[in-house]
């Protein structure tokens, strides 16, 4: 079990953080066998802060982002993904970082709900509106 209580799954000799990652790589085959993707990549490493030396000498290490999936689009673009349940304070201040530094790039944070793989933000705006049902203010 991970700090954040997801199962770990392997499949094809490679080991996924969770069984929603799992399922989204999985989707991914699909779409790439069925074209709707060029291709993929794993755990994609992204540099947003370089390594450096401090005023006292000390050397910094670079500050990184790694994502679940890197998806190469039919028209040439690409997609960075990350798969999440909730996201820690320290994901938040990476991806703002990140976007400073990649505005070329789109990251997406997927949920799974339901059927289907929905953002983040999606997540939230269901998640604020069942709270306002449960609440008796819808």
């Amino acid at each position: 079990m991970s700090k954040f209580k997801s199962a770990k799954i392997t499949i094809d000799g490679i080991a996924f953080a969770s069984k929603i990652e799992g399922a989204y790589y999985n989707k991914l085959k699909k779409d790439k066998y069925k074209g709707l993707i060029l291709n993929f990549e794993l755990q994609p490493k992204f540099i947003i802060q370089e390594k450096f030396v401090n005023i006292f000498g000390k050397k910094v290490q670079a500050i990184t982002l790694v994502a679940d999936f890197l998806i190469y689009n039919l028209d040439n673009t690409t997609t960075v993904i990350d798969i999440k349940g909730y996201p820690t304070e320290g994901a938040k201040l990476k991806r703002k970082i990140f976007e400073k530094v990649y505005p070329e790039e789109t990251l997406i944070w997927l949920c799974w709900y339901g059927k289907d793989w929905i953002t983040f933000e999606e997540m939230k705006k269901i998640a604020a509106t069942n709270k306002k049902v449960k609440n008796g203010k819808l």
